[in-house]
């Protein structure tokens, strides 16, 4: 399959709206429950909502709020972003209102939400069930080489509810273009510690001892080439290759210790 074309409007500037989606449960106060960011180009919306509802509502309210963003997205789907908006502005109540919509200005309507719901919306943090450590590389990769395992995360970030997470996994940002457009410079990514099974083909974080300190850490796609022998298989070579071809790929070799797998990429965050 041939790799998409990506053109110039994939990353112009959109106009957008957004708004914040507030909660004034008794008992409770008032807080903010999520962010709803509209594309008025394409009357796509791009919602997210908050999952700690024992800390915004009791039980029995919490249990309806929970299916809330699910049944807003389908909403969405089926009559378009701006009907949703409109009717959660004109159904406003004292339990649940709309925020009056703000204009945003997006390349990315993913990593927009994201920011967007970091800075409004307040959440519980609860440790490796909806949020992940972030970490600077350097310190990410402390456990690898020092075996150190007490190490202090930056802040704790809420992931996806779709995306399962476990105590080996953690975030980071990387920065530079080897790897676009699948990694696009600047991107918070997860990695997962503690890789299982072969490497080969997966994206992995790589330490190359032999740079400076700012430009030691990348990701590679790993590939192994292996021969049959009597005693069974043994690599011939093992490249980490750029996605990006105007960036270089390396040789690695085994016995030099140059370069160190950290960690295996799992996703990009935003």
């Amino acid at each position: 399959m041939p790799a998409p074309v990506l053109r110039f409007s994939d990353f112009a500037p959109k106009r957008a709206e957004y708004s914040l989606l507030v909660s004034d449960m008794p008992g409770h106060g008032v807080q903010t429950i999520g962010v709803l960011l509209l594309d008025p180009a394409t009357d796509t919306l791009h919602l997210r909502l908050r999952r700690d509802w024992e800390v915004v509502a009791a039980d029995e309210d919490a249990e309806v709020l929970e299916e809330l963003e699910d049944d807003l997205a389908m909403q969405a789907r089926e009559r378009g972003g701006a009907a949703v908006l409109d009717f959660l502005e004109s159904v406003a109540s004292q339990s649940i209102r709309l925020t009056e919509r703000e204009a945003v200005t997006v390349r990315n309507f993913d990593k927009t939400l994201g920011d967007l719901y970091r800075e409004h919306v307040p959440t519980q943090v609860q440790r490796f069930k909806t949020h992940l450590p972030r970490y600077s590389l350097a310190v990410a990769a402390g456990p690898f080489l020092s075996n150190e395992e007490n190490i202090t995360a930056e802040e704790w970030v809420e992931v996806p509810a779709d995306l399962p997470i476990d105590e080996h996994m953690f975030i980071a940002e990387i920065r530079g273009e080897s790897m676009e457009p699948r990694i696009p410079n600047g991107s918070l990514c997860v990695f997962r510690r503690n890789v299982v099974g072969s490497r080969n083909g997966r994206l992995v974080l790589v330490r190359n001892s032999e740079l400076a300190d700012d430009n030691q850490y990348t990701v590679k796609r790993y590939k192994s080439e292996k021969r049959t022998t009597e005693d069974g298989f043994v690599q011939t070579r093992i490249r980490l290759e750029s996605l990006n071809p105007e960036y270089p790929s390396w040789d690695l070799d085994p016995e030099e210790g140059k370069y160190q797998i950290i960690a295996e990429f799992v996703c990009v965050l935003e």
